[in-house]
């Protein structure tokens, strides 16, 4: 009873075996059949949303659920390390705070409503469209200029160049802005 009472204990393991503490003398039954946590899970590759690094991520989801997200070891980018907003990226998708429906205060209003998505970006379209007829310009002095000064873009920084070169094509030669920048760049 005492012989198999001193073998559970791991120390008593790495004496009798020379090892060295790192291998199964230093385990547990319970620490043996341990799994990591996206065991059995599929893995699709991404990319970190936070800023403009672009560095990769796997993301390991079951039954539709996220499980983690890591680092991706052969991204040539961040190859397998992510920052601390990175390593917390699955908290943007998963946290219970995470805000689900489009909250919209009415002018002067003082509580917060619920609008359908749909709804709010109608509104958004709608708000853009007025303002560049209200404020476009054909000419200034004699010269041609097709502008608006009153709609702004800034984009994220991690939008990609194909992605910037569309919004920047759409926003100056179809609406006439002019004030188009990106955060990458601030």
């Amino acid at each position: 009873m005492i012989k198999e009472l001193l073998d559970r204990w791991p120390v008593v393991r790495q004496i009798r075996t020379g090892a060295d503490g790192t291998g199964v003398e230093a385990m547990s039954d319970e620490t043996k059949n341990l799994k990591p946590r996206h065991f059995d899970a599929e893995v699709s590759r991404s990319v970190c949303p936070y800023c403009g690094v672009g560095c990769g991520q796997l993301v390991y989801h079951k039954n539709n659920e996220i499980i983690q997200i890591e680092g991706d070891p052969d991204s040539p980018i961040s190859r397998g390390h992510l920052c601390p907003k990175g390593a917390n990226t699955k908290e943007l998708h998963t946290h219970p705070g995470r805000l689900t429906t489009v909250k919209y205060r009415r002018p002067y209003g003082t509580e917060w409503e619920e609008i359908p998505l749909d709804q709010a970006m109608d509104m958004v379209v709608d708000r853009v469209w007025e303002s560049r007829e209200r404020t476009f310009q054909e000419e200034q002095d004699g010269k041609s200029v097709m502008q608006t000064k009153a709609v702004a873009h800034l984009g994220g920084a991690t939008l990609d160049n194909e992605e910037n070169y569309l919004i920047k094509k759409l926003f100056t030669g179809g609406l006439g802005m002019v004030c188009v920048s990106n955060q990458a760049r601030i």
